[in-house]
């Protein structure tokens, strides 16, 4: 999910709704983009427990597998397509949704036959910290200025590159053990994701009010759902790699 603007959430840049500002017909709404982002969690949801069933009923990771991987490639191109197509995300974010439903599904179901109960945890960790930095956010208490929004670009910037470099050297055999574990320093080091991730949901709820400020046009409000799945999906399977941390050292 390459940055193409300035923002730490990829799909969300400063200026994405300022340079629609002046469109003459219908406009988004805050309203608008919160059911709409209802509509993606409902579609995200179902896809995976359809995939979460279907393991369970076989047990056999490769009956999932294929669902999987179209999940992961599917929404890794549906998300580029939406990102460079906004107008075209009443479409592809409906899609963005079923498809990552499918991966959340089948990772889910595979740690909980491992780890008992961690996917409900999961989720229940997830909506929470919606919840607490909607709250956070509305209240005041996170100033959105131009400082915080480069200490939350930097930091999501750090992380990317770091996955990344993780990705290409396991191709030559050097893992980040300490790091991937449940070591402290594994268990650290996922806590600092996590509460990263949960500041990019801070910027994108200031940018989708920014576009209800600019009067952006209407599809904007399926783009800002499907910008916010972005970050729930990537605070999700943070939490579930922190869960499975802790599970591990016991």
């Amino acid at each position: 999910m390459a940055d193409l603007m300035k923002t730490a959430n990829p799909t969300l840049g400063q200026n994405t709704f300022r340079d629609l500002a002046g469109f003459s017909g219908d406009t988004m709404t805050v309203s608008g983009a919160v059911n709409k982002t209802g509509i993606l969690v409902i579609l995200c949801v179902a896809s995976a427990a359809w995939t979460w069933k279907r393991f369970f009923a076989t047990g056999d990771p490769s009956s999932v597998a294929p669902m999987m991987a179209i999940g992961g490639i599917g929404g890794f191109i549906l998300a580029l397509v939406t990102v460079f197509k906004k107008q075209w995300a009443g479409i592809t974010s409906p899609l963005y949704a079923l498809a990552q439903g499918g991966l959340l599904g089948g990772v889910s179901a595979m740690l909980e036959m491992r780890y008992k109960g961690i996917a409900i945890q999961a989720v229940m960790l997830t909506f929470g910290t919606l919840v607490a930095m909607l709250l956070v956010y509305r209240s005041g208490l996170i100033q959105v200025n131009n400082k915080f929004r480069i200490g939350v670009v930097a930091a999501t910037g750090g992380i990317a590159l770091f996955y990344l470099a993780q990705f290409v050297l396991s191709f030559f055999g050097i893992s980040f053990h300490t790091v991937n574990s449940g070591t402290p320093i594994g268990i650290g080091f996922s806590l600092l994701v996590v509460g990263i991730a949960a500041l990019n949901l801070v910027l994108d709820f200031d940018l989708i009010e920014q576009g209800a400020r600019y009067n952006a046009p209407k599809y904007m409000e399926w783009y800002s759902a499907f910008a916010l799945m972005v970050t729930l999906v990537w605070l999700y399977f943070e939490i579930l790699r922190l869960l499975t941390k802790f599970r591990s050292r016991n």
